[in-house]
């Protein structure tokens, strides 16, 4: 690969043109992949060449369009023929509208699965492919920016947050990059005693640095009095006060954890290439000893990896954001990206919740790209332990995601952010689509003269969107699969094997059970009701039966209300029926059991849904599970 850069980093995009120029030819390797799709991938590598750049993402744009109107328009037909077997009436019309409403999001999946797949497999360096810039930074390029490793904490076990920081101190100091790196705890919390133990675990740490006083200026501790603006607030409080005293920050949230050779790499990638804002890092979750953690990081491991970077080849400089875990230019970042407040007096008016993707789009609409990292680099979150941990989580999550609505007519942006935004938004909306499409069919076995519905094509149907919604696991879980390497990473094509069935067949309990929650909780917000803003249970013990039942009853009362209703009026549709069914009355046993503490550590023990993490410890992750044994 060749490489022609000059010795100057520019401050801007402007400048950067101005000052840089970039040339960096394809290797035999992106030429195989050429080759393969007869040069629909593209010459990306002469990203230096905006006009080229903007050429070749058009077109792949275009494609991707295509495929996917073609995708959702052939569902909605074969929908409308099922539907319409008998003639047509208003339901029967609703129905396929909400049909349709949730295609959208499951065709991106499959399409960003079946594209990074395809990478994954052909591609020597599938990152540095989707990411060109990723290739001009190197592994030796001395760090000569300062930043800010900064991480924000509400009301959480200060031992259990600060631990972490620790970490990344400590493992940047053995990288001989510790001057160039502060540590921040930005504190929203409001609970006095938590508060003290807050203090006293950073007076505990600066001593043991030997900065007893914090003259050192290494280690930073504020607490506002104030929760303003949420995590986002804090963030910007942050960025106000400092930004001219670094050139990069990297957010952390009070469970993210990343090795400092993977920081040094992100830092070195933003010093190679002054066009890139924020440059998201693939977050995977850690180890747990949690059934229901181990299941959902198992899939999410195999899901995440292809679908990024299909999505990555397709968006290019209009990449994703996730709030954590990334690289930020600070003082672009301060100067274009502070959130609008939405007016009005609804439930969604005031601060905005899903702030990352907002500042993504602000940042580009500034003139920088926003970029991701589509392999694993040793940069972990944790996942919620339980069912309703995550439902909470995601909830809050879907509140946010709401608010875009108001946000999709913002000036300036880019049609490509503006396509983010809405995809945000389709990604919840599919939810109350398929909960009203089965309250409809329902309620349909009770209109005079209904007639049966063509079985094969149903069965053709149903079969076709199970396997989209699967897609991005299977198509990680295959890539494992075919190759040697990665098998031996995660303990050998048998466990792989027996933890993608596991994993897929719990979640094929648990995701009509999420929906449902999902489609409710929309409902809700159309009524006025929202969510707070709580603390994530980091460390939780067993899941009791009436904490269960308490978030879960509705899932149970609709699963058994369906299920009378079919097997009165419908009594042949209860076996296609039988998994919904299954999911909703098992609601609560299957958050109990997923949540035992003895089934997770048996699946430990026996390597079931076993990450890599599992079978070969980072050495960061050794050290934060020697420093949370020793508090």
């Amino acid at each position: 690969m060749r490489r022609l850069l000059s010795p100057t980093i520019g401050v801007g995009p402007a400048a950067d043109l101005r000052e840089r120029e970039e040339v960096v030819d394809l290797d035999g390797r992106d030429r195989t992949i050429e080759s393969h799709f007869k040069g629909s991938f593209g010459d990306l590598t002469a990203d230096g060449r905006r006009e080229g750049a903007r050429s070749v993402y058009a077109w792949r744009r275009a494609l991707v369009l295509a495929l996917n109107v073609a995708t959702v328009t052939a569902l909605i037909a074969l929908m409308a023929v099922i539907l319409g077997a008998g003639g047509w009436t208003v339901a029967e019309g609703v129905m396929l509208f909400c049909f349709a409403i949730t295609l959208p999001w499951l065709s991106i999946g499959l399409w960003n699965a079946l594209i990074g797949f395809a990478i994954y497999r052909l591609a020597k360096d599938p990152a540095g492919y989707v990411t060109p810039a990723l290739t001009l930074a190197k592994r030796d390029d001395p760090i000569a920016y300062k930043s800010a490793v900064a991480m924000t904490v509400r009301n959480e076990d200060p031992s259990y947050a600060v631990a972490r920081l620790r970490v990344v101190q400590e493992d940047l100091d053995r990288a001989g990059l510790g001057g160039r790196f502060d540590l921040h705890v930005l504190s929203d919390t409001d609970k006095p005693e938590i508060a003290e133990t807050e203090e006293a675990a950073i007076a505990a740490w600066r001593a043991e640095i030997g900065d007893p006083d914090g003259a050192g200026r290494r280690v930073y501790y504020r607490r506002r009095t104030s929760n303003e603006g949420f995590k986002a607030g804090n963030v910007w409080e942050f960025v106000q006060r400092s930004g001219d005293r670094y050139d990069l920050f990297l957010p952390f949230d009070a469970d993210s954890l990343m090795s400092a050779a993977a920081i040094a790499r992100m830092v070195r990638v933003m010093q190679a290439n002054p066009r890139i804002g924020i440059l998201q890092g693939l977050v995977v979750g850690m180890p747990s000893t949690r059934f229901f953690s181990r299941i959902f990081q198992f899939g999410m491991r195999h899901g995440m990896r292809s679908y990024t970077a299909g999505s990555a080849w397709w968006q290019g400089d209009c990449g994703p954001f996730w709030g954590h875990n990334a690289a930020i230019r600070i003082r672009p970042f301060r100067d274009h990206c502070a959130l609008p407040t939405i007016p009005g007096r609804t439930v969604l008016s005031g601060d905005v919740l899903s702030h990352d993707q907002v500042e993504a789009v602000l940042m580009r609409r500034a003139g920088y790209e926003v970029r991701v990292i589509a392999e694993e680099d040793e940069s972990w979150e944790e996942n919620p332990h339980t069912l309703p941990d995550f439902i909470k989580r995601d909830l809050r999550w879907c509140q946010g995601n709401m608010q875009y609505w108001a946000l999709l007519g913002l000036p300036g942006l880019p049609v490509m952010s503006r396509i983010q935004l809405a995809l945000a938004i389709l990604m919840y909306l599919g939810a109350p689509g398929w909960m009203a499409f089965v309250l409809l069919g329902a309620a349909h076995a009770f209109v005079p003269g209904s007639g049966a519905f063509p079985v094969t094509l149903g069965v053709t149907l149903f079969v076709t969107v199970v396997t989209m919604s699967l897609m991005p696991k299977l198509m990680g879980m295959l890539d494992v699969l075919l190759s040697r390497r990665q098998r031996r990473r995660y303990g050998g094509g048998l466990r792989v094997a027996a933890g993608s069935v596991t994993e897929i067949l719990t979640s094929a309990l648990i995701a009509p059970i999420v929906s449902f929650a999902q489609a409710r909780f929309i409902g809700g917000l159309l009524l006025g009701r929202k969510i707070g803003w709580g603390t994530q249970r980091r460390e939780g013990e067993a899941l009791g039966w009436a904490e269960a039942a308490k978030g879960l009853w509705p899932q149970t009362l609709f699963g058994a209300l369906l299920a009378g209703v079919l097997a009165y009026k419908v009594p042949g549709a209860l076996p296609w029926a039988a998994p919904l069914l299954a999911a909703f009355l098992l609601a609560i046993p299957l958050a109990v059991w997923t949540a035992s503490p003895a089934l997770g550590r048996w699946s430990a023990r026996v390597g079931l849904c076993d990450i890599p993490e599992d079978r070969e410890t980072a050495p960061a992750l050794s050290a934060l599970e020697a420093k949370l044994a020793a508090r």
